[in-house]
């Protein structure tokens, strides 16, 4: 199921957030922000809250069992990362989920470049366990990073 279970989660996290075209769900939670994807036995939810400063996770269901989750917790640093550059860098580099065969996929790639800007993605460990760090510089400075965490879950 590993392969089946990679392959659903690379569509729902192209199909929800990191596509900006991607409506989202009811909230789940008081003020929670909520992206909802289905493909066969398997179901992803993504609930985050904030946006400047925001925290979420992410969770995998099959057979309407929990299989994998994933939290985490970014922070924008400087306020030249509008929303449109968050469309044009960090989405984008979302939307690469997968193609990086050096990373697993659970963020975007482990290094990607959009005019100006860096996105670069470090994690360790594997779907089983991991825990990684997500950062964009423009012009060599630091100016978003996001922490992240999970894995399986019995």
């Amino acid at each position: 199921m590993n392969k089946e279970f990679i392959d659903f989660l690379v569509k729902a996290k192209k199909g929800t957030y990191a596509n900006g075209d991607a409506s989202k769900s009811s909230s789940s939670r008081l003020l929670s922000k909520d992206y909802h994807y289905e493909d066969g036995n398997f179901t992803y939810h993504d609930t985050y809250f904030g946006g400047v400063k925001f925290m979420g996770e992410e969770v995998v269901y099959y057979n309407d069992n929990i299989l994998w989750g994933m939290n985490y917790y970014g922070v924008t640093l400087d306020s030249s990362l509008t929303e449109e550059v968050m469309d044009k860098v960090l989405r984008v580099a979302l939307m690469k989920v997968g193609e990086d065969k050096l990373v697993i996929p659970v963020r975007g790639p482990k290094e990607f470049v959009n005019e100006d800007y860096l996105y670069t993605f470090n994690v360790d460990g594997d779907m089983e366990n991991f825990v990684g760090t997500e950062q964009i510089y423009k012009d060599d400075k630091l100016i978003y990073e996001l922490k992240c965490h999970g894995g399986f879950i019995n």
